[in-house]
């Protein structure tokens, strides 16, 4: 074990896309190392309670919370229900995210405002409710927003996620300036290729995609999930208590150079 498994002991967290498939391995790291979470997803509440029990989540100090934080309502409800669970909010994962792949000149307006509505406007939301619940406490929390590589070297196919995850750089940049005063610490996550998901499905059933994929992870091999759920384990930790306004970059390398 990386961590000490009580360094989280007594921490409020939420997390949103709680039950995606990066979601559910950050959850199960952030609950072994003794935090309490909120976890928030858009599974109607019977099916995600099943989900985490035959998990094993730990119901004394997970709680589930169905919103839609592409709204302002949605996003006040879920900090109010994890404030109200566990007396507290400590650190906000602005987790929840979407991609779709299509070359540019193809991609839809209602796709382009899906992927900012989901991937953007709900940091936005759930990072500003937070960090004005924090400071009604007097709690000098943390905000993590899950970026990627493609904030700073685009991915053919998914221009507009590359675009919404550069905004979020520049929004975590801005919100750590203007929070760092009040003892708010901002900073994001950046993975790479992480094998989960549409990635995984692309890097299995697609060879050309695999090819481009192979070529771009210097260290030879697609991101275990458990690597970001490392990351965001030592972001929430003390040890992260100096940093705020950055990127940790967890990416196998993605980001060292331009793809061809």
């Amino acid at each position: 074990m990386t961590f000490a498994a009580e360094c989280l002991q007594g921490q409020a967290i939420l997390i949103t896309g709680g039950l995606g498939a990066i979601g559910k391995v950050v959850v199960t790291k952030l609950l072994a190392h003794a935090a309490r979470v909120a976890v928030n997803d858009v599974l109607p509440e019977e099916a995600a309670e099943k989900w985490m029990k035959a998990a094993g989540f730990a119901s004394e100090r997970c709680v589930y919370v169905q919103a839609d934080v592409t709204t302002a309502p949605g996003a006040q409800a879920l900090v109010e229900r994890t404030v109200q669970s566990f007396g507290r909010l400590d650190a906000a994962l602005c987790h929840a995210g979407m991609t779709h792949s299509a070359p540019i000149l193809d991609y839809g307006e209602e796709d382009w405002d899906r992927i900012m509505r989901v991937n953007l406007k709900s940091a936005f939301l759930v990072a500003q409710a937070a960090a004005r619940a924090m400071l009604a406490r007097g709690t000098q929390g943390k905000i993590i927003f899950t970026s990627s590589w493609v904030q700073d070297t685009p991915w053919p196919d998914i221009t507009p996620y590359n675009v919404s995850k550069s905004g979020m750089k520049m929004l975590m940049r801005g919100m750590a300036r203007e929070l760092a005063g009040k003892g708010i610490r901002v900073n994001s996550i950046a993975p790479g290729i992480v094998a989960v998901g549409m990635a995984k499905r692309q890097w299995d059933t697609e060879p050309d995609y695999r090819r481009r994929a192979e070529k771009a992870i210097p260290l030879g091999y697609m991101q275990p999930p458990e690597s970001v759920a490392e990351a965001f384990l030592f972001l929430c930790s003390h040890a992260s208590d100096y940093m705020t306004g950055a990127t940790l970059v967890v990416d196998g390398g993605c980001s060292l150079y331009p793809m061809d």
